[in-house]
């Protein structure tokens, strides 16, 4: 069952809320039980299921998930070993790429192999938080790891499918916090606010626009293409805004506090300011472990005369590689591109203006620059729906 979904979903839901209100009340809400609750959120999610890994059989995907969960967890633990012993980086780079091993088997398998299913619900999301604690044992900012947090961090159930993308550092912190029954009481409160957004946006908004919008612009005309770019944009925005609040609700009512993901990113002034509300917790993620390890090591090393050029191929880097995280298909990777393009002509042109001050700053140009960005990324979003390719 694919989480907050349906209705149906959240009224299983109501066996895991109503004992955690319970506890939390009585202030024994703690890590022990976000692990239980993780724990069997991942037992009743995947019980049953099969993955085809050859043409002739099937695993369950509850021992698939299990070797997934001790392999990284043994990587991990190596290259923290590792790191206390020396600062050397071949076993990091080793363990990235081993750790990347699975997701591109994900990927690949389907590919020559048609009909096989490597991956599980959630596994590119997983990935990127097994790699957010990679990057922190090099960095020397995790010292110590535990089998429980390490688990539930990976497959937190709210989060599990599709994020926010926490940090391991913040959400330990939280884990190792013991909330007061006023605390919880905070914390619930935020999650009932977070849970009626979260049903305004996905089940009502959202499925108003797909359904009157979306799913009647079906014509190949400039006018149809035009209309369904509009409503797919704000479709997509109120069902994932949605998805993200009720990840959030869930979270702190087992006292994580899941980062933001939106922050009105239609008011967006520039392209760059878009990427710092929209899906924040992806594209910080590929800002601090792609883009600025990208641009350190480019100036270090002195890859590259101006340090522009090295800002602009990591735009390309981060923004392709975002492209092939969604999938492999060419109108991912064309959406990647074409937001790299749209960052490079972006600071291309800044640097021009504040030579020649040609575009202004009042309201009318601040109008301006919203009403850019918004058909630049609207026009993003068609690209990445695929309908252009059809």
């Amino acid at each position: 069952m694919i989480p907050f979904a349906n209705f149906a979903f959240f009224g299983i839901l109501l066996y895991a809320v109503i004992p955690t209100v319970l506890l939390g009340i009585a202030g024994r809400a703690n890590r022990r039980w976000a692990f239980f609750i993780t724990l069997i959120y991942v037992i009743g999610q995947f019980c049953g299921e099969r993955l085809h890994v050859s043409l002739h059989g099937s695993v369950p995907a509850l021992i698939i998930i299990g070797v997934y969960a001790a392999y990284e967890w043994a990587l991990a633990t190596l290259l923290l070993r590792a790191r206390l012993r020396s600062k050397s980086g071949g076993q990091f780079y080793t363990a990235l790429l081993l750790a990347l091993a699975p997701l591109a088997a994900t990927k690949v398998l389907p590919l020559v192999a048609n009909g096989n299913a490597f991956g599980f619900l959630g596994i590119s999301y997983v990935t990127f938080r097994v790699l957010d604690i990679l990057f922190c044992i090099r960095d020397g900012l995790i010292t110590s790891l535990t089998p429980s947090a390490f688990f539930t961090y990976l497959f937190f159930f709210p989060t599990l499918s599709a994020g926010p993308i926490d940090r391991y550092r913040r959400f330990d912190k939280d884990w190792k916090r013991a909330r007061t029954r006023e605390e919880f009481l905070v914390d619930l409160d935020a999650a009932i606010a977070r849970l009626f957004r979260g049903f305004v946006y996905k089940f009502i908004l959202a499925a108003l626009i797909k359904h009157f919008w979306v799913d009647r612009v079906t014509g190949g005309s400039f006018g149809h293409i035009v209309a369904y770019m509009y409503g797919y944009s704000l479709y997509l925005f109120f069902d994932f805004a949605g998805y993200s609040a009720f990840a959030i609700a869930f979270s702190r009512l087992l006292g994580i506090h899941t980062p933001e993901n939106f922050d009105r990113p239609f008011l967006a002034r520039n392209i760059r300011d878009f990427w710092n509300r929209w899906h924040m917790s992806l594209s910080f993620w590929f800002r601090d472990h792609v883009y600025m390890r990208f641009l350190l090591a480019a100036t270090k090393r002195k890859w590259f005369k101006s340090q522009h050029a090295a800002s602009y191929i990591g735009f390309f880097l981060s923004f392709g590689l975002m492209g092939l995280w969604h999938g492999t298909e060419p109108h991912y990777l064309i959406y990647g591109a074409y937001h790299a393009c749209l960052l490079t002509a972006y600071d291309l042109f800044s640097r021009w203006n504040k030579r020649r001050q040609w575009w202004g700053t009042g309201r009318l140009w601040r109008l301006a620059s919203i009403v850019l960005t918004g058909n630049s990324t609207c026009f993003g979003f068609l690209i990445f729906s695929g309908r252009l390719g059809r």
